[in-house]
C-alpha cells in the first residue's frame, strides 16, 4: 500500500564533516552527517587509507556512544563516602583549582606521589609527554594489561610488532596463521585483508581454543589448549629444523643467526655476542680460498658465514654461533610433536602436517617481484624473493605469563622461515622497523627544572636502566622497570591500585586516571578492588589512598570511586592526534597519521581531556607548557597544542603539512594552517613508501633513506633483527653475580629462569608454595574471554544499538565438558577460582576446545553505572570472570607478593585462569551471584 506521507527526497542531512573513529583501534576514517547541528548518521569515509569506505557495526554506533544517556555533563565532587556515587556539581573553575592544588603541592614537595595512568592510550603522545614534563615515574598506559607481551617480544626481536606495527601481505600472502587473534581489535583492515585472502584462493589457519570471528571462516580452526601456543611454535620449529627446511640465507644476511656467542659458563662475559675493538659483532666465515675459517666482522659484506660449530675466538675464548642455540633447543626432544600434542590438544599428524605446509608453502610457492632494490650495505639487487606465509596474533597468546617468550618463538618461526617483510609475509608499518630494542630508554632521575631525563616509558637496554633503589627495590607504584617486570615497556597498569593501597614502593598521594575502568572490568579481583579503593587507614581514619580525580565521558563503574571527575567529551566533540610519535595509522606502503576534529560542540558542561590536562600543566607550572614569561604556551589547549609542540626541533605531532607555507613532510617548522590542511584532506596524511622500499625494509636503503627522511630512523644502517636476545643474556648474567647492577638475592632466580636469550615454553609462572599440578588438579579447566567483534573492550556495552547485539553473557563450554562435569545445556552453575565463586548459566557450544570455558568479555555491569534500566540484562544476568582473577600470585613472600603478569613484562596474565565448575541445586533458577571466600570482598 503505498504511503503519500513519505518524503523520499528530503535531504538526510545539511552538513558533512570528516573525521577519525574512536570506537576501536581501527582509527577508521569516517563521515559524520549533521542535520541542524546535531548528528544524524556516521558512515565510512571511501577515500581514508584505513578502511577505503568500509564501516562496522561499532562505528557506525558511532551516534549512540555520542548520544549515550551514560554521558557525564558537569564536573563533580564527592560528598559522601567513596563506591556511593553521591556527588555534587561543581563549576570547572572550583574543579581544576582543586586539582591543580592536589598536583602542585605533590608536584613542589615529591613529583612520585603522583600515579597517571591512562586506560586509553591513543593521547599517549601527550600523556606520557605531561607525565615527563611533571617528573613523576609513576606513569603508564593501558597497553601493560592488553599487549605489552606482544609490544616487547617483537621490539626486542625485530624492531615492530603484530597488529598496530605490522600486517600480513594481505596482496600476496598465500597462507595465514592466526594466533589468538579475537574480532574486536584492528577489525576493518582485516575484514578487507581476510576478503582479499579468500577473493585470491590463500589458506587461513586459525589457532585458537574458541571458534568465533575470522576463526569462523577460516579454512581450518585448530583447538589448542590456552597457553600452550608458544609450545606449539616451538614443535613447528622443530619440525622445519630437522627436514633442513629453513632459510639460511636470510638468517645470515638480516638476522644474528651467524653471530658468535661466547661460551664460558661462569664468567662474567658467557652468553655474550663476540666483538672486536669497535664493537661489532664477530662470526665465524670460510676463507676465499677455501684454506680453513677466520673470525671476521658479521656485518662484512660477501662474507659466507658458519652457522653451526665450535670457534676460537682471537684471544682464546671459545663461541659458537647463535643459531646452533636456537636449534640445540628446539631439536631436543621437549619440543618434539609427539612430546607437545597431548598438553596442546592438538594431535601429531596435524602438528607435522601444518608444519610441512608452513615450509611447502613458504620455500616451493616462493614469490619473485621483478623490483629492483639496493641494501644498505650497497649491494644491487634485480628481484625481491619472498615467502608467502604471514602470520598474525593479539591478545589470545600475549594475556598469559608466558606472553612474552611465547611471541618470541613466534617471532624466531617467522624468521627461520625468511618471512618478515618479504613478499607475502608480514610487514612493517612504518615508522617502523626501529632498533632491536629502540634506544630510548625510561627516565630515572630529574632535571633541575623537574622534569623527568627521558620519558616515564622506553625500553630497558640492560640492568643499569632498571628503575631500582640502592637496594634493588622497585622505585615506581607497579614495580615496572624493575627486577620483578624488567621489560615492563607500557608499564604495569593492573597492579596500580593494589600498591597504591599497600604502599608498597612509596606512599601515592593521588591517582589519577583517564578512561581507566579500574573499578570494574579493567581490575583483577574486581570485589577486593573496590574495597582497597575505598578503605580507610585504621590509624588516622583517612582513605589509604588520599586523592583520586578520575576522567571519562561516562559514568563507568569507577566514576562512584573518584573524589573528583573531570567529564570528558565524547570524540566528536573534540580535537585528537593519531601521531607517529604514539600509534599511527600506517599501512605496510605508507605512513600516515590523523586527527578528530570536532564535529559538534557539546551541549553539556564537559571539556576534552587534552585541554585539561594542558589547563593543569599550566597552572602548576610545568616547564613544558610555559612561555619564558611564565604565560601559558597553549591557550588554545590541545589543537594549539597539536600545531605548536615540538619534540624534537623540526618534529612534531603531526608528520603531514609542516613548514610555514605547509610544503614540507616529517620535519618542518610549524605551520598555523596545519589542521586546516588535514580537514581539506579527510583529516588524514599519507607518504607513500618507494617502489623500491617496500620489502626488507629493515636492511633496504631506499626505505632506511626515505624513513630517516622523515624523521623515523636516525640512520641508514641495518637493522639486525635478533634471533638471539642478547639483552635478556644481560639480565642473566646480572642474576648469576655479574656486573654493577644485581638483583637482590630474593629476585636471582626468577630472573635467571626467565631470561633467557631462546625463547622458551613454560606452563604458567611457578611459585614456590603452589605448584602448578597442584593448581591443575583442584581447578582442571581454563576460563578465558573473547573480544566481540561488536565491542572493543568494554566502550560500546553501553550503546543502544550494540547493546541489542548482546545485553547479556553465557559461560560456553563444550558439550563433552559439560557431560564430564554434569552440566545441562542452560543450567545455571557455580563456577570457583582460589579466591571464590560466581553464578553463571552455561551453555553449549562445539566450537570450544575441551576443556576450556569462555564468555564475552565485559558484558556485565555494576548496577547503578552507565545509567542502565535498573532491571538491565547486564545487571541481573551478565557476569565478569575478573572476580575470580586474582591480581597477585600464591606466593611465600611478604605482602603484597609478586604481580599475576609476565615476569619480564608484567603483562596481565588474564588467560592464566583455572577453574572447576560447582552444581548448583537449582541449575534452573535464573540469577547470577557473586561469593567471594573474603567475605569483606561481597557487595
Amino acid at each position: 500500500m503505498p504511503h503519500a506521507s513519505l518524503a523520499l527526497n528530503t535531504p538526510t542531512a545539511d552538513e558533512v564533516k570528516t573525521t577519525t573513529c574512536y570506537m576501536c583501534a581501527c582509527r577508521c576514517g569516517i563521515r559524520v552527517h549533521l542535520k541542524d547541528g546535531r548528528v544524524r548518521y556516521i558512515d565510512g569515509n571511501p577515500k581514508h587509507p584505513v578502511n577505503r569506505g568500509v564501516i562496522c557495526a561499532k562505528g557506525s554506533s558511532g551516534i549512540k556512544q555520542h548520544y549515550s544517556p551514560a554521558r557525564l555533563s558537569k564536573p563533580l565532587l564527592r560528598v559522601g563516602e567513596r563506591g556511593a556515587g553521591a556527588f555534587r556539581e561543581i563549576e570547572w573553575d572550583e574543579a581544576l583549582e582543586l586539582a591543580a592544588k592536589w598536583l602542585g603541592d605533590i608536584r613542589q614537595r615529591n613529583p612520585d606521589e603522583l600515579a597517571f595512568f591512562t586506560g586509553r592510550d591513543q593521547s599517549q603522545a601527550l600523556t606520557g609527554w605531561w607525565a615527563q614534563q611533571f617528573g613523576t615515574i609513576n606513569y603508564a598506559a593501558h597497553g601493560g594489561f592488553c599487549s605489552v607481551n606482544m609490544a616487547a617480544a617483537g621490539m626486542y626481536t625485530f624492531g615492530g610488532s603484530f597488529w598496530e606495527f605490522g600486517e600480513p601481505d594481505w596482496d600476496l600472502t598465500k597462507y595465514l596463521m592466526l594466533w589468538g587473534v579475537a574480532e574486536d581489535h584492528d577489525s576493518n583492515p582485516i575484514k578487507l585483508g581476510l576478503g582479499k585472502l579468500k577473493a585470491n584462493g590463500a589458506k587461513i589457519v586459525a589457532i585458537n581454543p574458541v571458534r568465533t570471528g575470522y576463526g569462523a571462516i577460516a579454512d581450518e580452526w585448530v583447538p589448542i589448549n590456552p597457553g600452550t601456543d608458544g609450545l606449539l611454535a616451538g614443535a613447528f620449529i622443530h619440525e622445519l629444523l630437522r627436514n633442513d627446511r629453513i632459510d639460511l640465507e636470510y638468517l645470515v644476511r638480516y638476522t644474528n643467526a651467524h653471530h658468535l656467542v661466547i661460551r664460558d659458563p661462569g664468567a662474567a662475559d658467557d652468553g655474550l655476542i663476540a666483538r672486536d675493538g669497535d664493537g661489532q659483532a664477530l662470526c665465524a666465515a670460510r676463507r676465499d680460498d677455501g684454506e680453513g675459517n677466520a673470525i671476521v666482522r658479521a656485518n662484512g659484506v660477501d662474507v659466507s658465514p658458519l652457522v653451526v660449530g665450535e670457534y676460537q675466538l682471537p684471544d682464546g675464548r671459545k663461541a659458537i654461533p647463535s643459531f646452533q642455540l636456537i636449534a640445540e633447543r628446539f631439536l631436543a626432544d621437549d619440543y618434539s610433536p609427539d612430546a607437545v600434542s597431548e598438553r596442546c590438544g592438538v594431535d601429531v599428524e596435524t602438528i607435522r602436517r601444518l608444519a610441512r605446509e608452513l615450509a611447502e608453502t613458504a620455500f616451493d610457492q616462493a614469490i619473485t617481484l621483478d623490483q629492483p632494490w639496493t641494501d644498505s650495505h650497497g649491494r644491487e639487487h634485480a628481484t625481491m624473493v619472498g615467502r608467502p606465509v604471514s602470520m598474525h596474533a593479539m591478545r589470545g597468546i600475549s594475556a598469559h605469563s608466558n606472553g612474552f617468550h611465547t611471541c618470541r618463538t613466534l617471532h624466531v618461526l617467522q624468521m627461520l622461515l625468511g618471512a618478515i617483510d618479504t613478499p607475502g609475509s608480514f610487514r612493517y608499518q612504518p615508522p617502523y622497523p626501529k632498533p632491536a630494542p629502540p634506544p630510548n630508554r625510561p627516565g630515572k632521575s630529574r632535571k633541575a627544572d623537574g622534569t623527568l631525563d627521558g620519558g616515564p616509558l622506553g625500553y630497558v637496554q640492560s640492568p643499569d636502566d632498571l628503575l631500582v633503589d640502592a637496594d634493588g627495590q622497585p622505585r615506581r607504584l607497579d614495580k615496572a622497570y624493575s627486577w620483578q617486570h624488567p621489560l615492563a615497556a607500557h608499564g604495569i597498569m593492573q597492579s596500580v591500585i593494589r600498591n597504591a593501597w599497600a604502599g608498597d614502593s612509596g606512599h601515592i598521594d593521588t591517582l589519577f586516571m583517564f578512561m581507566a575502568n579500574m573499578g570494574w572490568n579493567s581490575s583483577m579481583n574486581t570485589s577486593e578492588t573496590r574495597r582497597m579503593l575505598r578503605d580507610r587507614d585504621e590509624a588516622t581514619g583517612e582513605y589509604r589512598i588520599p586523592h583520586i580525580i578520575y576522567s571519562d565521558a561516562y559514568l563507568s563503574e569507577t566514576v562512584a570511586f573518584a573524589d573528583l571527575v573531570l567529564p570528558d567529551t565524547t570524540y566528536l566533540e573534540r580535537h585528537d592526534c593519531i601521531s607517529m610519535l604514539d600509534r599511527p595509522i600506517s599501512d605496510a606502503d605508507c605512513a600516515a597519521d590523523a586527527i578528530r576534529q570536532p564535529v559538534v560542540e557539546p551541549d553539556r558542561d564537559v571539556r576534552p581531556f587534552q585541554d585539561v590536562l594542558i589547563d593543569l600543566g599550566t597552572r602548576i607550572g610545568l616547564p613544558g607548557l610555559l612561555n619564558e614569561d611564565g604565560s601559558g604556551k597553549y591557550p588554545g589547549g590541545f589543537a594549539q597544542y597539536m600545531v605548536e609542540h615540538e619534540r624534537a626541533p623540526g618534529v612534531g605531532m603531526l608528520a603531514g603539512w609542516r613548514g610555514a607555507d605547509g610544503s614540507k613532510s616529517g620535519f618542518g617548522e610549524p605551520n598555523p594552517d596545519q589542521i586546516k590542511r588535514y580537514i581539506e584532506h579527510g583529516c588524514v596524511w599519507e607518504a607513500k613508501i618507494p617502489d623500491a622500499g617496500r620489502y626488507y625494509k629493515m636492511a633496504n636503503r631506499d626505505y632506511l633513506s626515505w624513513a630517516k627522511s622523515l624523521g623515523f630512523v636516525g640512520s641508514t644502517d641495518a637493522i639486525v633483527m635478533q634471533l638471539y636476545c642478547e639483552t635478556l643474556q644481560r639480565f642473566r648474567l646480572a642474576a648469576q653475580g655479574h656486573g654493577a647492577q644485581q638483583p637482590p638475592e630474593s629476585e636471582r632466580q626468577r630472573v635467571e629462569r626467565y631470561f633467557d636469550p631462546i625463547p622458551f615454553w613454560y606452563e604458567r609462572v611457578e611459585q614456590p608454595s603452589a605448584s602448578g599440578n597442584e593448581l591443575t588438579s583442584d581447578y582442571p579447566l581454563s576460563a578465558i574471554t573473547q573480544r566481540p567483534m561488536f565491542m572493543y573492550h568494554s566502550w560500546g556495552s553501553q550503546n543502544t544499538w550494540l547493546r541489542q547485539i548482546t545485553a547479556r553473557n553465557y559461560l560456553y563450554l563444550n558439550p563433552q565438558t559439560a557431560e564430564a562435569n554434569g552440566v545441562g545445556d542452560g543450567d545455571w552453575i557455580w563456577l570457583a577460582s582460589p579466591l571464590g565463586r560466581i553464578r553463571v548459566q552455561a551453555r553449549f557450544h562445539s566450537a570450544t576446545a575441551p576443556g576450556t570455558l569462555w564468555t564475552w568479555n565485559a558484558i556485565g555491569k555494576r548496577k547503578g553505572a552507565w545509567r542502565l534500566d535498573a532491571d538491565a540484562p547486564e545487571y541481573r544476568d551478565a557476569f565478569l570472570l575478573n572476580h575470580l582473577i586474582n591480581e597477585l600470585l600464591p606466593s611465600d613472600r611478604k605482602s603484597p607478593g609478586y604481580a599475576n603478569a609476565d615476569p619480564v613484562t608484567g603483562q596481565a596474565a588474564w588467560f592464566d585462569l583455572r577453574v572447576r565448575i560447582e552444581r548448583d541445586p537449582s541449575p534452573l533458577e535464573d540469577g547470577h551471584r557473586i561469593e567471594m571466600n573474603d567475605k569483606r570482598a561481597v557487595e
